[in-house]
């Protein structure tokens, strides 16, 4: 750290000259994850970055994040994704709308999109599959464990046993969850929920259900697609919920060494509303993120759309605390990097609620980029569009966010265009499809797009910009336009939508992703949409399957890729079993062809069949060994990563 100099003595950081005691003061915040009282940002009332000699801790004075409602199936879906006044609809006139003002699609009709549906899809709107009533009146009286609610009583915002808040809390959104919900019951739910207010909270409900025998899950934004907060079925004892929604104050914001201390209970979308008030943002986006918690980030080893810049979570994640049953972990200091041994940290990350619960997690920020642009390029074939982003990578050109759709992904994309209805609109749009397929001889089932974001100072963005647009010449592609590329990435928000209305219609629909090597994209990408394919022609799937691909973040070894699969279960015995045994094919095609079991989703339940193989047995048991150490009566018994 450069030294700066007054009165002729030098001084470094967080310790200018002064007296040895305050020296010592400020000493002790940075071990307690405090900045000193030099650098903390105040919030006093105003929303502005700047530095305040003083700090303070008292409740009240740190900055308080939207949060849903402790009751949020009064807000979101209990059966599906999202908000319960957001999503598909086909409205009065056969059109599908996208109904609800939350989203810049809000209103939108599609009139091509239904149209794709019945035609590509195969879907027959008088073969329907509505969901049933809400049905959480039928669910069993929950175990009851007298002596633990006792014990957390005076430690905690809300103790519930309501069925509603029960069954919200059961699931996650795999396709099985949202099936059995749709169609039939969940198996074992949790007996209560409990929502902590902050750390001490934790700690006293931790104690308390180690020492009263009671299982705990913890449930951040339920956003999960791996299993990962299901209850274990046959679990005898009580079954906890442990809601951190109320966990969701900015603890501190440190301006000097660009860095903020958050409650784990903090939702993405609102915490960078929230952090942008300060000029600041972590820049951590995941497709959830309207949705998903840092605690959850945490717990599943996250990635967000914009890695290429602000990194994935372990990158942007300085340290966090966990609370176990037997004891709090967190390392002592919070210094950019640290050569003690085995990371601390490296055990919270990715633990999928098995050791405790994230509460506090201290995390790097970034001031809010000058410049923002959008972009796309469009390129002949696929296989055009991964050999430019593969030069992108080599020259580490990586923008914000650089994604490649496929041809499968891009015909669905356009059957999702909202209606032109204004003559020079529907002539703009006949004469660029007219340039790309016509004049440049792009085929319309061959040709892939590239949907780009860049964020940044203005000149190093139109730097990056030009570079990217010369390498995608070079491999023959041309420039899309800024209005393909917003439209692109910020359909990422709606897409998951997409599903309920399929289901509607006897459609199963599934996403998941891995990463791979450079060299072994196309050959997965190929391999994988094949295999899907075959498995869902042996299991006597009706129609052509749905199957497509898109290559995300970007690194400089390799990147991740995302598959998307669907088809009709009209006719299928048992179509979960059928979903199971296609999805279960897929990923062992995905493991044969130099990919991983999941770039960022986690392992969960889904997936802990293939963690032993990943991680080899001795990993396995290493694992096996810190969850014997710091939980010996298996309290935070979720049944994740491993059995």
């Amino acid at each position: 750290m450069p030294f700066s100099f007054n009165f002729g003595r030098p001084v470094c950081g967080c310790f200018a000259v002064m007296p040895a005691r305050e020296r010592l003061v400020d000493a002790e915040r940075h071990l307690a994850g405090r900045p000193s009282r030099q650098h903390a940002a105040s919030w006093g009332g105003a929303a502005e970055s700047t530095l305040s000699p003083t700090y303070s801790s008292q409740p009240g004075d740190e900055i308080r994040v939207p949060a849903f409602p402790m009751q949020r199936q009064d807000v979101l879906k209990w059966n599906g994704w999202g908000y319960r006044d957001s999503g598909f609809e086909i409205n009065a006139d056969g059109l599908i709308v996208f109904q609800g003002e939350r989203y810049d699609f809000g209103g939108t009709l599609m009139p091509d999109f239904l149209t794709w549906m019945q035609e590509e899809r195969g879907i027959d709107l008088d073969k329907t599959a509505m969901p049933q009533e809400p049905f959480a009146g039928e669910i069993p009286a929950p175990i009851r464990n007298a002596a633990f609610a006792e014990a957390v009583e005076g430690h905690h915002s809300g103790l519930s046993y309501d069925n509603e808040d029960r069954l919200f809390r059961s699931h996650g959104h795999t396709c099985q969850e949202i099936f059995a919900l749709r169609h039939g019951r969940p198996g074992r739910v949790p007996d209560a929920v409990i929502w902590p207010e902050h750390h001490d909270h934790v700690e006293a409900i931790v104690r308390a259900a180690n020492a009263h025998n009671v299982v705990l899950i913890p449930f951040g934004g339920g956003t999960s697609v791996s299993g990962a907060v299901q209850c274990p079925e046959g679990e005898p004892r009580m079954i906890v919920s442990l809601d951190t929604s109320k966990m969701n104050r900015i603890l501190w914001i440190d301006m000097e060494n660009m860095m903020a201390r958050i409650e784990a209970g903090v939702v993405g979308q609102p915490l960078e509303e929230k952090l942008a008030s300060y000029g600041v943002c972590t820049g951590h986006t995941p497709d959830s993120y309207e949705f998903s918690t840092l605690g959850g980030w945490v717990a599943t080893r996250a990635s967000g759309m914009k890695k290429n810049i602000y990194g994935n979570i372990e990158d942007i994640m300085i340290r966090a605390k966990m609370v176990t049953p037997t004891g709090t972990v967190e390392t002592s200091v919070q210094s950019p990097r640290m050569s003690a041994g085995p990371d601390v940290n490296q055990l919270i990350l990715g633990s999928e609620g098995t050791l405790g619960v994230v509460t506090e997690v201290t995390m790097k920020i970034r001031k809010l980029p000058e410049a923002v642009v959008y972009d796309s390029l469009v390129f002949p074939t696929f296989s055009k569009g991964v050999a430019c982003l593969l030069e992108v990578a080599k020259r580490r050109l990586q923008p914000a966010s650089i994604r490649l759709i496929d041809n499968e992904q891009f015909q669905f994309g356009r059957a999702m265009a909202e209606g032109k209805h204004g003559f020079l609109e529907v002539l703009l749009d006949h004469i660029k499809t007219f340039y790309v397929t016509s004049i440049k001889g792009f085929g319309k089932t061959e040709l892939a797009v590239v949907t780009l974001l860049f964020e940044g100072e203005t000149e190093e963005v139109k730097v990056q910009q030009a570079a990217i647009h010369a390498i995608a010449a070079k491999h023959g592609g041309i420039v899309g336009g800024a209005e393909n590329g917003k439209r692109g990435y910020l359909l990422t928000f709606v897409i998951a939508y997409i599903r309920d209305i399929a289901y509607d219609y006897r459609y199963i629909a599934e996403s998941f992703e891995t990463s791979c090597p450079h060299s072994c994209v196309e050959k997965l990408c190929r391999n994988v949409k094949e295999r899907l394919y075959a498995l869902c022609a042996a299991e006597g799937v009706q129609g052509e399957p749905y199957a497509s691909c898109r290559v995300t973040q970007l690194y400089d070894t390799g990147c991740a890729v995302y598959f998307y699969f669907g088809f009709l279960h009209t006719g299928l015995a048992d179509p979960m079993q059928s979903f199971h045994n296609v999805e279960v094919g897929a990923r062992e095609e995905v493991l044969a062809n130099g990919g991983n079991i999941s770039h960022h989703h986690g392992i969960g339940k889904v997936r802990k069949q293939w963690y032993v193989s990943t991680n080899s047995p001795l990993g396995a048991d290493m694992v096996r060994a810190v969850k014997e150490k710091v939980d010996p009566k298996n309290i935070f018994a979720v049944g994740n990563l491993l059995d």
